[in-house]
């Protein structure tokens, strides 16, 4: 096999406010030396992703540590096998898995293997991390009922439009929030869920009562806005609240917590979640998910830029300005 090149992308500072296209070096690598039992990828596809801001910071915030200077930097990506030491992957396999911003990767046995004919969007817009934090959280974690009804706050999200749409085909009514008129129209119009709030709207409460007459019984919380100071209050008995994927530029922002006697009164539950402890479960959303997708039941938007020297550029844009609908990914 000819190799023309192998790029990279490293940390060459921790960003101070903004992203700055001066936090990227990209350098040129040597192909990866691989041993028994790993195989080398071509990756094909990449995911820019909401946690990657808790990766670039110097302070250990979140579950995962901070990357180092000098470090190639890290993303969720798909690609395929090129060479292989390890029988359970071979050659020509398609695979996904926690990566890197370099063209070609070493694999080894945590990545997963993916069916050939699924397309790499769809591979990081409805499984693995995406598809196993919807799945963990409307049917272990929640323990969702038919006919009950479902608010997810970051709800034009990959996770947040998959969790409504698997929401809507087990038989419950689904409300998102999101942040432009656009958003709601796609929530409503090509989602399928019953009603989507614009946050930067007026008469917000009206709005709620309108959307839930029912009350509310699930709150998927990943955006922590004061704007959840309006769901609590029509949260129905034995309300079942998610937190998941929380956003690392909120950690220092204050909100009120939510009334603890309206918790206690209505019996509410607050689950958090971090979804590294349900890795077991991955296949089993895998196969959950596939069959969905597969009935129709279930689709995804994935936005996409072409080109692996736009990887900088891309994620600056995603953390500076407004986030597109469903998953951002980066093809090369």
């Amino acid at each position: 096999m000819t190799i023309m090149r192998n790029q990279a992308f490293r940390l060459s500072r921790y960003p101070q406010g903004k992203f700055s296209m001066d936090i990227f070096d990209m350098v040129p690598l040597p192909l990866p030396h691989f041993t028994e039992g790993e195989f080398l990828v071509m990756q094909t596809h990449m995911s820019l992703d909401p946690v990657m801001h808790a990766w670039l910071q110097q302070d250990k915030f979140h579950h995962a540590p901070p990357m180092h200077i000098g470090e190639i930097l890290q993303s969720y990506g798909v690609g395929k096998v090129v060479e292989s030491l390890n029988p359970d992957f071979p050659v020509g396999a398609q695979v996904v898995g926690l990566t890197g911003w370099s063209e070609y990767i070493v694999g080894n046995a945590d990545m997963y293997l993916m069916d050939a004919s699924l397309a790499p969007e769809a591979i990081l817009s409805l499984f693995y991390f995406t598809g196993l934090t919807a799945y963990v959280s409307l049917f272990k974690l929640a323990q969702s009922k038919q006919g009950e009804t479902l608010v997810i706050s970051d709800a034009a999200s990959a996770v947040g439009s998959l969790l409504g749409q698997l929401a809507k085909a087990n038989g419950l009514s689904v409300l998102g929030i999101t942040d432009s008129e656009e958003k709601c129209q796609w929530l409503m119009q090509e989602i399928g869920f019953d009603a989507a709030i614009n946050t930067h709207s007026e008469h917000l409460e009206s709005q709620f009562k309108a959307a839930a007459p029912n009350g509310i019984d699930i709150f998927f919380e990943n955006s922590d806005e004061p704007i959840q100071e309006l769901i609590y209050p029509q949260m129905n008995p034995y309300g079942r609240v998610i937190i998941t994927d929380m956003p690392e530029t909120q950690q220092h922002k204050a909100h009120p917590i939510p009334n603890l006697m309206q918790i206690q009164h209505k019996r509410l539950s607050i689950q958090g979640f971090e979804v590294r402890d349900y890795l077991e479960l991955m296949q089993e959303s895998h196969c959950v998910l596939a069959e969905y997708f597969a009935q129709g039941k279930i689709k995804y938007q994935a936005h996409v830029i072409e080109g692996f020297e736009n990887l900088p550029e891309t994620l600056i844009q995603y953390f500076n300005e407004t986030a597109p609908m469903g998953k951002l990914i980066v093809r090369f």
